[in-house]
């Protein structure tokens, strides 16, 4: 076989691989199931950058699509008046949470919990706090506290010791009288 022969085998060959390869295509970085209704609520955000219930909705959003990364720096890259409102942080909380980052979030939780317990003693809270926040923040807080107390810092890496953490929190106690 000449060179000419091998010149042609190795075109062929190069030519082969090239249409067996094909192109992959990526992953969505959002794997929604209703992606225009993310994309509905993106651009209700981006009209109304101001709006806590706009941002707090798209972060639920994100957080559904198992997003915490989208979540937080939506969070993060909020105006004050945003930041500052009650549900946006406790939503912040859980998406760092999700991140891995539960001491960050036991800081914010505990944050979202010191705002809303004037409700406790029937005074007046922040805005947007209810008694189902405040119950949600202070059992979120307990279970936090559990987990940076035993040093986890992502629950999803440590599922054992995570479970020890939520047992201790949630745990009751019941006194029968007689």
């Amino acid at each position: 076989m000449g060179p000419r022969a091998y010149g042609v085998a190795v075109l062929a060959a190069g030519t082969i691989l090239w249409v067996l390869s094909g192109t992959d295509h990526e992953k969505a970085v959002l794997a929604a199931r209703e992606p225009e209704a993310v994309r509905a609520l993106e651009a209700r955000a981006v009209a109304r950058p101001s709006d806590p219930d706009a941002s707090r909705a798209l972060g639920q959003a994100y957080l559904d699509a198992r997003q915490p990364g989208l979540a937080i720096v939506l969070v993060e890259g909020a105006p004050p008046v945003v930041r500052s409102e009650v549900r946006v942080r406790h939503l912040y909380a859980r998406a760092l949470i999700d991140e891995g980052r539960n001491d960050e979030a036991l800081a914010v939780e505990r944050g979202v919990v010191a705002a809303c317990e004037p409700i406790a003693e029937g005074g007046h809270a922040a805005d947007g706090c209810d008694a189902v926040l405040l119950a949600s923040a202070m059992r979120r807080t307990e279970i936090l506290g559990q987990l940076v107390a035993l040093g986890v810092k992502d629950a999803q890496a440590h599922p054992e010791t995570s479970l020890v953490a939520y047992q201790n929190a949630t745990r009751e106690a019941r006194v029968m009288v007689q």
